[in-house]
Order: structure tokens, then C-alpha cells, then sequence
């Protein structure tokens, strides 16, 4: 896994609408990011079994980055 798929992936996830991130169960998650990403360029099946490893052990920073974005900030 590249620096710059980490890159791309923290990019989709940050400009992804946070319900999106909130409402999906992990596995349809990961799945909706991996789609992301491939649209963005071509993963060979040992990158996206990599992506999506990582994007599993991530899913609780993700979830957590989607509510941040919810919480109204005063």
C-alpha cells in the first residue's frame, strides 16, 4: 500500500458526507470506499484485500472523524 492510496483514502473519507460514513455498516463501508477509491484509480486485488484490511482496522477513527463533523462547535 502506497502513501498516496493513504492519502487518497483519508481524502474520500474526509470529503464523504458524514451520514454516509454513520450509516453504512463496516462492511458496506469499506465497500463504498473501496468503490470510491477504484473510481479514482485501478487496485489490483492484492491492494484492495491491503485497503480493506486497513480500512477495518480504521473504521472506529472513521466513525469518529463522521460524528466530529455532526457535533455543532461553539
Amino acid at each position: 500500500m502506497t502513501p498516496l492510496m493513504l492519502r487518497q483514502l483519508w481524502a474520500v473519507v474526509e470529503s464523504a458526507q458524514a451520514q454516509i460514513l454513520l450509516n453504512l455498516d463496516d462492511s458496506s463501508l469499506a465497500q463504498w470506499l473501496l468503490r470510491q477509491l477504484k473510481a479514482q484509480q485501478s487496485l489490483d486485488s492484492d491492494e484492495t484485500n491491503m485497503l480493506n484490511a486497513y480500512i477495518h482496522t480504521k473504521m472506529p477513527l472513521i466513525r469518529d472523524l463522521a460524528e466530529e463533523r455532526l457535533v455543532p462547535h461553539s
